[in-house]
């Protein structure tokens, strides 16, 4: 999910915008009562009688700028095309090859949003294992421990069986995972920790992750999670209801 810092920014600069229009508008005349000698003051006057001009024009702005983002993210969707985000060199893939339905995911295994989102991509995922194409993509961006969480999770979808299993283990923590943690939920889930901890090691899990880093860029992803149903993107979490949404709606 976006940085709660950009978002407040943004809003902030959204309100000083309003200002100013309201401020422009009624150096033109346009605002009754607000003109004239002593214009300022009444400006002031003005938006401390009516303060609602300030939240709703906030409001459409950012209403705009979400409708810019949505066409920019159509944009670089067109311009990428869906089959970038089901390179299995990046993504762990399953489903049938000829499903009509689509769910990508760029995830990071702290990212308490992804967490939050787990419960309905999980029921999603069960429900419709046999009709939709599933594209999970790592996209460590929380720190150093995210890092050697998707270096385990890449290993282990050299022993794909088990690679789900450990996937939702991990998103199924409740603490920030760290390498310890990482470790046992492998054993957890089964896995051949030998043939795990020497596949980490192999220069291809470097290049996934720097593939996976360089697709979002291209793709204008900088947070998590990151969806995209049926070729359309959607920032920021899911629940039941938001995602089987925008899958019909997609």
């Amino acid at each position: 999910m976006r940085d709660w810092t950009n978002i407040v920014l943004g809003a902030v600069g959204g309100a000083f915008l309003a200002v100013m229009i309201v401020f422009a508008a009624a150096r033109q005349g346009w605002l009754p009562g607000a003109g004239g000698p002593g214009g300022t003051v009444n400006i002031r006057a003005y938006l401390l009688s009516h303060p609602e001009l300030l939240s709703e024009m906030t409001d459409k702005l950012q209403k705009q700028q979400e409708a810019a983002d949505e066409i920019k993210a159509a944009m670089s969707m067109k311009k990428i095309g869906m089959a970038a985000f089901f390179d299995p060199r990046i993504a762990f893939i399953t489903g049938p090859a000829d499903a009509k339905k689509s769910v990508v995911e760029f995830y990071d295994y702290n990212c308490p949003y992804c967490r939050l989102s787990l419960p309905a991509v999980e029921k999603f995922y069960q429900r419709h294992k046999n009709d939709t194409r599933f594209s999970f993509i790592e996209f460590p961006i929380k720190g150093p421990d995210s890092i050697v969480a998707a270096r385990v999770a890449l290993a282990a979808r050299l022993q794909p069986d088990k690679y789900l299993a450990l996937h939702f283990a991990l998103m199924n923590e409740t603490d920030l995972v760290n390498e310890a943690m990482i470790y046992a939920d492998a054993q957890k889930a089964d896995l051949n920790m030998a043939k795990l901890k020497i596949d980490m090691q192999s220069p291809e899990i470097d290049a996934a992750i720097a593939a996976s880093k360089a697709l979002a860029t291209r793709a204008g992803i900088d947070g998590t999670p990151t969806f995209i149903v049926n070729g359309v993107m959607h920032p920021g979490a899911v629940d039941d209801d938001s995602l089987k949404s925008l899958a019909a709606d997609s």
